[in-house]
């Protein structure tokens, strides 16, 4: 079984699709199109834009949505894919592959999405932590108690946290017993409560796109579930904005003896995870287009 994932936010690096635009032909062509369709000069954020620039919200967000996909379009066509699945963001490029909605439908609501997201992240002064190892009972009953939410379950011994910044720096120097804390370079708490508006902007644009049902297996953020509604998927995106990310059960759900996992680029982060979440599944980071030989091996 050959398992497709779509990165989320922070998986992104100055210049990474510089060897994509170089080496794969119709790349810049669909990185072209896609950046129109999100309004975004997606070339020159992928090869000549400064880190600050593409870790910015607005911009990060249909950077890694239009990368995913043009790679997807132009150098997976002669795979036999079985099932795919995002992480956070990811979803859309997830939903664009699997058939749900359009490529640039799916730039058009990730594009919403991320100025959304980016405004909402300015109503408060919030932040994110990822939680590094340690017993998962201790960790969420220390993210009760200050007042946090678990918005990410990654899995592999990953949660991460999110709420007020000042009880983020809270957490990192008071690390729980047996965890080390990082907090995450983003503008806010996202997938929590705090992002409520922004689901509302992004229901409202996701109401005027034609959807399909999908065409290969497709999960869900929410429980890691197959999803057979093409309608039901795009909910399920808007609302997950607001809602925890339960990467975990993705994988649990996915792990299978001999099967692949394959991660677009920017990859590297979900590979990694499913190297250490995924026992019976080969997980490989495409990160340059020279990585695609090692999915046909």
């Amino acid at each position: 079984m050959l398992i497709v994932a779509c990165p989320g936010q922070g998986s992104q690096s100055q210049g990474f699709l510089v060897p994509w635009i170089e080496n794969v032909a119709g790349f810049s062509d669909n990185l072209e199109r896609l950046g129109k369709a999100a309004n975004r000069d997606l070339i020159a954020l992928g090869t000549t834009a400064d880190e600050e620039s593409i870790k910015d919200t607005a911009n990060a967000q249909p950077l890694i949505v239009g990368a995913s996909i043009a790679a997807y379009r132009t150098a997976f066509a002669k795979f036999p894919v079985s099932a795919v699945v995002g992480h956070s963001v990811g979803e859309f490029a997830a939903a664009a592959i699997a058939g749900v909605i359009s490529d640039d439908d799916a730039m058009r609501l990730v594009t919403v999405r991320a100025d959304a997201m980016a405004k909402a992240a300015k109503e408060a002064s919030t932040s994110m932590a990822a939680v590094l190892s340690g017993e998962p009972e201790l960790v969420l009953a220390t993210l009760e108690s200050l007042g946090l939410y678990a918005a990410n379950f990654n899995g592999a011994g990953q949660i991460v946290a999110a709420g007020e910044k000042s009880r983020i720096e809270k957490l990192v120097a008071e690390a729980p017993a047996g965890t080390r804390c990082i907090e995450l370079k983003v503008a806010g708490a996202f997938h929590t409560e705090y992002m409520e508006s922004a689901v509302a902007e992004l229901r409202k644009a996701a109401s005027e796109v034609a959807v399909s049902d999908p065409k290969v297996k497709l999960l869900t953020n929410k429980d890691g579930s197959v999803v057979t509604s093409g309608t039901e998927f795009l909910e399920l995106m808007v609302n997950q904005v607001a809602s925890p990310v339960r990467w975990d059960l993705c994988m649990s759900t996915l792990d299978t003896p001999g099967a692949k996992l394959v991660e677009l680029p920017p990859a590297g982060a979900l590979a990694g995870l499913a190297k250490r979440g995924m026992p019976n599944t080969t997980a490989i980071a495409i990160k340059t287009p020279a990585d695609l030989e090692k999915v046909e091996n």
